[in-house]
């Protein structure tokens, strides 16, 4: 289960998954202390991570389009109805089992992932040297959990659970950049860009739409004067997309990749860290939560 190492957090994360299907609601708030340190306001939600949260359990929780959306299979229709394929990474085979699975008919290299969470993914970039009994018992393991109930994200609850097999992105050595654009009411904001993966020790920065660094995060308060990245070449297609997808949400992640010279749709992601993100500073939290207005409260209390 997604952040849980020890024995102590993994019998925490045991009854968080056996809280989520009876109270998604508790099951937030003990997860929100836990974290924080401190209880979940979600009668005032004023950060980002408290509004996302306020979404999940109210806004989200019942909506098809979002849990269409959720789905990493289902997502693909949506984009092309959204008049944009093009962005579309190619999609080798889909299957409901590991079982199912022709490993001697897919391509040197690819991607495996399960359409139903996050962080569910086999990158193969050379298929000689993958272990296949290994990665069928790692994706039976996905496939027999129901990743909403981790962190009671109910957007992926009721997502049928399908395997995928994408093409690799990259040549084994270069990992293709990759984008995160932050949509509030459909408008794109901020663009986080994960710099230096490849060498081992990430760092994380802000820009805005037109490509200006925002000193926001840890690493960007520590970056020199004057510093930036290369501007994507894509970015204008880039922001279009994210905010055409994004249209019909308060807010939502669009998710890309520069690769082989094209930008490449990634998901779309309704809970960042599931609404639990610890590393985003406390005053970009508010900031990024003042540009989140969320919608009347619904009638029945969030359970």
């Amino acid at each position: 289960m997604r952040g849980f190492g020890s024995i102590k957090t993994k019998l925490a994360a045991l009854v968080y998954y056996n809280l989520s299907p009876i109270s998604p609601g508790l099951t937030t708030r003990l997860l929100y202390r836990r974290k924080f340190k401190r209880p979940l306001d979600l009668n005032a939600p004023k950060t980002l991570n408290e509004k996302i949260l306020w979404l999940k359990l109210n806004t989200y929780r019942d909506d098809p389009l979002v849990t269409r959306c959720a789905d990493k299979w289902l997502v693909r229709e949506y984009v092309s109805s959204a008049g944009w394929g093009e962005v579309l990474n190619e999609v080798c085979g889909v299957w409901a089992s590991p079982r199912e699975i022709p490993w001697e008919e897919l391509p040197e290299s690819f991607v495996l992932k399960c359409n139903h969470g996050c962080g569910y993914n086999i990158l193969c970039p050379q298929k000689s040297g993958l272990d296949i009994p290994r990665s069928v018992r790692q994706l039976e393991r996905w496939m027999g959990t129901d990743f909403w109930r981790c962190y009671a994200e109910l957007q992926y609850r009721g997502i049928p659970k399908r395997i995928l097999c994408e093409k690799y992105l990259g040549d084994g050595e270069h990992i293709p950049v990759d984008y995160k654009v932050y949509c509030f009411h459909g408008e794109p904001r901020y663009i986080l860009v994960c710099d230096g993966r490849e060498k081992g020790w990430p760092r994380f920065y802000f820009f805005d739409r037109d490509w200006n660094f925002c000193p926001i995060t840890r690493d960007g308060l520590a970056a020199p004067l004057g510093f930036t990245l290369q501007r994507p070449p894509h970015l204008d297609g880039m922001l279009s997309c994210a905010a055409a997808l994004s249209a019909p949400f308060p807010f939502v992640r669009v998710d890309f990749y520069e690769a082989e010279g094209r930008l490449i749709f990634g998901e779309l992601t309704f809970t960042p860290s599931g609404g639990l993100d610890t590393g985003r500073l406390p005053e970009t939290d508010l900031l990024f939560g003042s540009l989140l207005e969320l919608p009347p409260m619904p009638e029945e209390d969030m359970r």
